[in-house]
């Protein structure tokens, strides 16, 4: 896995590559079935409360720790390019998926490449300034993303 910080230009970029068909990679991002098996860094686990991936379409969740607090979350999908890409405004939220100001929002490009039966995913996130960038790196987002994706390699390997 290749995690950089840009933080001249306020942005991360991750790049993963998984031993599974883009088919069941992109399901794995775009249903919120699956999304709640991987998302969460472990021992949090996520539950989606609406998921309507379309562009305009709303991701709702809640990141649930194990003693059952909950972070609400939301993304905004703003464009789509079916097996291709997606792109979504995540933020914090309320449970109905009202923007909060706690913490910062972040732009997301996901781009999907099937190559050989494996599928590399390249994840650009884009914030709006330093200390946005800096607070979200401050909150471990390094460390709970790749446990994520290790979680959504569990789940591939899975369903072989």
């Amino acid at each position: 896995m290749e995690f950089t910080v840009d933080k001249q230009n306020n942005r991360v970029k991750v790049v993963r590559e998984f031993a599974a068909p883009l088919n069941k990679v992109w399901d794995a991002w775009t249903k919120g079935e699956i999304l709640d098996q991987w998302w969460a860094p472990k021992p949090w686990k996520t539950r989606t409360k609406k998921l309507d991936f379309s562009e305009g379409g709303k991701w709702v969740y809640a990141m649930v720790g194990p003693d059952g607090s909950e972070q609400w979350c939301a993304a905004d999908y703003t464009a789509i390019r079916p097996m291709e890409s997606f792109s979504m405004t995540e933020y914090f939220s309320d449970s109905d998926g009202k923007i909060t100001d706690e913490l910062p929002v972040s732009r997301w490009i996901c781009s999907f490449e099937e190559s050989s039966g494996s599928t590399v995913v390249t994840v650009d996130i884009e914030y709006d300034k330093a200390e946005d960038l800096e607070k979200i790196i401050e909150m471990g987002f390094k460390e709970g993303f790749t446990m994520a994706l290790g979680n959504l390699v569990e789940y591939l390997v899975s369903i072989e």
